[in-house]
């Protein structure tokens, strides 16, 4: 049984291969992966966990990329650097206006996995380095290559910072829609004063992200009013965000003992399997002290965590009645924070649940399942989660700015907010 699953599993993923490298174009600002080999693709900054991965232009400030390759043996692969505008497309800047030295650079640093059971090699490489410098702020893509090929194999996104505005942000679950029920409603103030600006109005562009979605994420939004020194945005539909539900956990960390929310454990040859216990449709809220949808690798020893966690097919089943009219999702970062074939769930006629199984490297989880309608690309928490305002939901604000003649969009602000009733 767990061979069919595995034999299914590659073959979904090979026949969507090119649907990915299609979709991929649209979906430029997430750090992903675009082939079923590569998983894991991290980009953080300045070695710490949980952040944004946003990183000052000055000195000591870096970011570190990393992937792995499933397919264990040695691969030579390239990265490009490319400045995009606020809304990642690619900026008119030249490549000697935004960085130094060759934008066609060989990833010199990997290791083999040490004492898994599924055989991979593990990618590392750090920006700005020896070879290369970032000369201005704004929003960077490195897309990776397998040599000699033309598509990328995965991209990781960060962004670079100048300073120059403070934002705050306020978000009231008590909002313009309805009372303390399913949205939340961000305002917030851009403050740019000792900060030299001709029409803060134009040049000004705030981009606004919930939980990492980018399905989601407002742009294009213009202040409803104006001080001193200040814009100000509130009291716009186009801020109001469906609250959601925390978001579920588990662990994997143990090839025999089952941890945090894991039904059984199991060895298949050639892998383990993790058996999660069977998800319920949420029609409640659930207090959870969860991180937002994100993940952090590690095996039950917690050593040598890149290359000796291993990989266990990990199955998913949400248990409740079929949903006409879309499908619904696997959700969060371990799937990138995108809707993709991939991670479409098959739904079981004879149990009545959704399932699905992904290799997945040792870690604590968090993950959630979404709805998407057919012919559309947003999806919805509202049949599987649930929205309810009580929930923790992190708020990003980035500030961008496009000064006349200016032919790119620089970073100059940005704030996070955690909202907590």
């Amino acid at each position: 049984m767990k061979h069919n699953i595995i034999v299914n599993i590659l073959l979904k993923a090979s026949l969507t291969l090119i649907v990915i490298f299609y979709t991929m174009l649209c979906e430029a600002q997430q750090t992903a992966s675009f082939s079923p080999r590569i998983k894991t693709v991290k980009a953080e900054a300045n070695g710490e966990w949980g952040v944004p991965p946003l990183i000052l232009q000055s000195r000591g400030q870096y970011v570190d990329i990393s992937f792995d390759d499933l397919q264990a043996s040695y691969e030579r692969y390239t990265y490009t650097i490319t400045h995009c505008n606020a809304d990642w497309t690619k900026s008119d800047l030249l490549v000697s206006e935004y960085m130094t030295g060759f934008n066609d650079q060989h990833i010199e640093d990997y290791e083999p996995a040490i004492g898994t059971e599924m055989d991979y090699c593990h990618y590392f490489f750090t920006l700005p380095n020896d070879n290369t410098k970032l000369l201005v702020s704004g929003n960077y893509k490195v897309e990776i290559f397998e040599d000699g090929e033309d598509a990328p194999v995965a991209q990781a996104c960060f962004s670079i910072i100048e300073p120059h505005v403070g934002v705050d942000i306020n978000v009231s679950a008590n909002t313009d829609i309805d009372y303390f029920a399913q949205h939340q409603q961000l305002s917030f103030s851009i403050n740019y004063s000792g900060y030299a600006i001709s029409n803060p109005i134009s040049e000004l562009k705030p981009v606004i992200m919930q939980n990492r979605r980018w399905d989601t994420h407002v742009e294009g939004v213009n202040p409803s009013s104006m001080r001193v020194n200040q814009l100000i945005y509130d009291h716009q539909r186009k801020l109001i965000f469906p609250a959601g539900n925390e978001f579920r956990r588990f662990e994997i960390l143990d090839e025999y003992v089952p941890t945090m929310r894991v039904d059984h454990m199991e060895f298949s040859d050639p892998y383990y399997h993790a058996t999660l216990f069977t998800d319920e449709q949420r029609i409640n809220y659930l207090y959870d002290q969860d991180q937002n949808g994100r993940f952090y690798v590690r095996n039950g020893d917690n050593v040598n965590n890149d290359t000796e966690s291993d990989y266990f097919y990990t199955h998913f089943a949400l248990s409740m009645p079929k949903i006409g009219g879309g499908e619904v999702y696997l959700w969060g970062d371990l799937t990138d924070n995108r809707i993709d074939e991939r991670y479409k769930m098959d739904y079981n006629l004879i149990d009545h649940q959704y399932e699905i199984a992904l290799p997945l490297k040792q870690g604590s989880y968090n993950y959630q399942y979404i709805f998407v309608h057919d012919g559309e690309d947003i999806g919805t928490f509202a049949p599987t989660e649930g929205n309810f305002h009580q929930t923790e939901n992190e708020y990003w604000v980035y500030v961008y700015q496009r000064p006349f003649g200016s032919r790119y969009d620089k970073l100059v602000g940005f704030q996070k907010y955690n909202y907590k009733q």
